[in-house]
């Protein structure tokens, strides 16, 4: 199988070199499992022009001047933060853009990690299919290109020929996916062993930070936003929630879900979440008492919330996140 991974000036060259030492390595098991030479994989980094590459961090890295005929293309992410200008930022990589627009036209896999998700929206290759990105800038890839799907939850979204992945560390699954899919399960599952990466991640949802997700709600909804943090350990009540802003409660409903395009309740329960989150990590507080701390009486409601949401349980998320 022939690999080629996109280098650029100022992507991740972890993200470049995650995916082809791993492959690397899957090919040693392979071969150990009688895997035939044909069926290992070709991995070459290439770019624009065979001049050496300067990768975020000043680094320089060697890479091939690209070809058509790859049967997968890797892009990977670039340094991006909220305060960047993305506009400016992809018309520097217009080069690379027409590059996977082309491969993508003829019929090429194409996989992208963390925020090189951008690139393959600006080639057109994420209209009418789901996709993913880090859960930091799902929210810019939703809005950038709206004929997308975001699944913003999820680790790895495989829509027909185009695959895309959450931030920095999801280049090890993805590689992992790669491997499972071409050399099956069992050379996926010893390889991820060798190097301990984790067979099981299949959503971001835990390391969500919910402070840091931005919000495009309107004035409105998030004055309604701070009341309900205000009074999170209290039963929720539409009627006192309208009467504190002085209108109906068809109001409350209809002027939030205009600015926020959700519930006032689909809020309070995420910010409980987070809540309760906060808790499990940063504080001793039993188990048993979080969900009367996040405004829960039954603590079954928040056990399958907080599952729903997550994706684990409250212990386990306590025994995986809990600072030490």
């Amino acid at each position: 199988m022939r690999i080629g991974i996109v280098a650029y000036e100022g992507c991740f060259a972890t993200e470049v070199f995650a995916v082809s030492d791993f492959l690397r390595i899957a090919n040693h098991v392979a071969r150990d499992n009688g895997t035939a030479a044909g069926a290992l994989f070709r991995t070459s980094v290439v770019a624009a022009s065979p001049e050496p590459v300067t990768v975020a961090g000043g680094f320089t890295i060697e890479a091939r001047p690209w070809r058509h005929g790859f049967d997968l293309l890797v892009v990977p992410g670039f340094e991006l933060t909220p305060a960047t200008d993305l506009d400016v930022r992809l018309a520097d990589r217009s080069r690379e853009i027409d590059f996977l627009r082309t491969a993508g036209r003829r019929g090429t896999r194409i996989a992208s990690v963390c925020v090189g998700a951008f690139l393959l929206g600006e080639a057109g290759l994420l209209d009418e299919r789901r996709c993913t990105t880090s859960w930091l800038f799902a929210s810019t890839l939703a809005r950038r290109y709206p004929q997308s799907t975001v699944c913003a939850e999820s680790l790895i979204v495989t829509d027909d020929r185009i695959t895309t992945t959450a931030a920095f560390t999801a280049s090890l699954d993805l590689a992992t996916t790669i491997v499972r899919d071409h050399l099956g399960a069992d050379v996926a599952r010893t390889a991820a062993r060798i190097t301990l990466v984790s067979e099981n991640r299949t959503s971001q949802a835990p390391y969500v930070v919910e402070s840091m997700v931005e919000t495009t709600a309107g004035p409105f909804a998030i004055a309604v936003q701070r009341w309900l943090v205000d009074h999170l350990t209290e039963p929720y009540s539409l009627a006192r929630l309208a009467d504190a802003f002085h209108v109906s409660t068809r109001t409350v409903l209809r002027r939030y879900a205009d600015e926020a395009g959700s519930s006032p309740l689909h809020f309070l329960r995420e910010a409980r979440v987070g809540a309760a989150k906060r808790l499990l990590t940063d504080t001793d507080v039993p188990i048993g008492e979080i969900p009367r701390r996040v405004g829960y009486q039954d603590p079954g409601t928040l056990r399958r919330l907080f599952l729903e949401r997550v994706g684990m349980g409250l212990g386990d998320y306590r025994r995986e996140f809990r600072t030490r």
